[in-house]
């Protein structure tokens, strides 16, 4: 049992099994920090877009001219771009068909936008579940850890007649590093999860405040 209390050599002086739960941690954290940096640029780039969109679609007097402007883009449009473009090309390919009524018209525009917004919410919320994922194993992970090192610990002192604590504190130390290695990994997934989730739900309401505003605009324009 080794007497080198930094947490090198906690690490370093730990079991192989303590070792390889210390590395999943490890790896686990990387991976959340990944993600909470992608999906804090995707969800920053999705507000940005949103706006600048809604403004260009608030100043506009020619909702066919937008439209055909971002259709020409083609995978190249944002996310409200293309809640717009799903439900304008549908309201158009009914209106041309005839034979419709004005509600039978706006419904089929409304299933289109509510399916765009429903595909640009799994954008939106693709890797939260591995943010969740962690934050939610890795403490118990790291318990595991923690409790393989203090059994492992106190199984030595079977073979001593004389126990003192300066023989187990090196091994309940590199014990509760699997511990504190755990929180490290999961505090900072929770938090980006939580943070990220919030903002997603706000999004996702400006996209059905948008729907709702966007059809009392085509129903107008049914009627007349």
């Amino acid at each position: 049992m080794h007497n080198d209390l930094s947490i090198a050599g906690l690490v370093l002086g730990a079991s192989l099994l303590v070792k390889l739960i210390m590395l999943i941690l490890l790896a686990a954290s990387l991976i959340s920090w990944a993600l909470i940096f992608t999906k804090r640029r995707q969800i920053g780039r999705a507000r940005a877009e949103m706006e600048a969109f809604e403004d260009e679609f608030w100043s506009t007097e020619d909702l066919t001219r937008l439209y055909n402007r971002i259709a020409s883009h083609g995978d190249d449009t944002t996310g409200m771009e293309r809640i717009f473009e799903a439900g304008f090309r549908e309201f158009a390919r009914l209106r041309k068909r005839g034979g419709l009524d004005v509600a039978d018209i706006l419904d089929g525009a409304q299933r289109a936008m509510k399916v765009a917004v429903s595909r640009e919410l799994e954008l939106l919320e693709a890797s939260l579940p591995t943010l969740a994922t962690v934050g939610s194993v890795s403490p118990y992970i790291g318990l595991f850890g923690t409790v393989w090192g203090i059994m492992n610990s106190f199984q030595a002192l079977g073979n001593v007649h004389q126990a003192t604590l300066a023989m187990v504190a090196p091994g309940i130390s590199e014990a509760l590093v699997a511990t504190a290695m755990g929180l490290f990994a999961a505090i900072p997934a929770v938090i980006g999860y939580n943070r990220y989730a919030s903002r997603i739900d706000l999004i996702l309401g400006r996209y059905d405040i948008f729907v709702e505003e966007f059809l009392a605009i085509l129903r107008r324009q049914a009627n007349d």
